[in-house]
């Protein structure tokens, strides 16, 4: 679902030159189903795993740290797998295992930029070695990775960097991404913004807003 600041939408205006877009549950198959498969690998509820991280401060604060890059990932593996009660070994690896590229989102993303938008990753980050940074080049004109900045979703500065680095104005841009509460920060800037659930919703709606086909 888009979302245009004052509610105006694609008739109203322009279309947007900027796309700022989410990586993990955006470019890639969904990170939950992932989670939960290597949950019933290790024979632990997957519900014990989002509810820590929904409820348990200690592991939120983990979390928190790891993607602001605070903490290692060797480190943050050892303390939630004690939260867990399970072993340590493989363990970020093993919740990514079931993660793939979205070929059509990806190529959306392409098709933007060749079209003359410009792009920019804005990504919180389980460490910074799982990207494929090979495409980086081909898919984006700027990228803020948490890791590397030392701050995360929802901060403010994040958008504000995607778009700098874009080069583009915020309320030129779109903003994509699977989590509804990351979405407030980009709409006060003046983005437009789309909650991510599926590549068959989001493409329409990234045409619409663009003013390109992508499909």
């Amino acid at each position: 679902m888009a979302t245009e600041r004052n509610g105006a939408g694609a008739g109203d205006r322009p279309p947007r030159s900027g796309l700022l877009i989410d990586w993990g549950g955006v470019l890639t198959s969904n990170l939950f189903d992932s989670f939960r498969a290597y949950c019933e690998r290790v024979q632990i509820d997957p519900q014990t795993l989002r509810g820590r991280f929904t409820s348990d401060p200690a592991c939120r604060e983990l979390l928190i740290s790891l993607e602001k890059g605070e903490l290692p990932e060797p480190e943050f593996e050892r303390r939630l797998a004690e939260l867990l009660e399970i072993d340590s070994d493989g363990l970020v690896d093993g919740l990514f295992a079931g993660v793939v590229a979205d070929a059509a989102m990806v190529q959306a993303v392409r098709k933007a930029r060749e079209g003359g938008v410009r792009t920019a990753l804005v990504s919180n980050s389980w460490g910074v070695h799982r990207y494929p940074h090979d495409l980086f080049d081909e898919l984006f004109d700027g990228v803020v990775i948490s890791a590397e900045e030392g701050t995360r979703k929802p901060s403010r500065r994040m958008y504000e960097l995607g778009a700098e680095r874009a080069g583009v104005a915020p309320a030129q841009a779109v903003y994509v991404d699977d989590l509804p509460f990351n979405l407030k920060p980009a709409e006060e800037l003046g983005m437009a913004t789309i909650h991510h659930t599926s590549a068959e919703t989001t493409i329409p709606e990234l045409e619409r807003l663009l003013g390109l086909e992508l499909s």
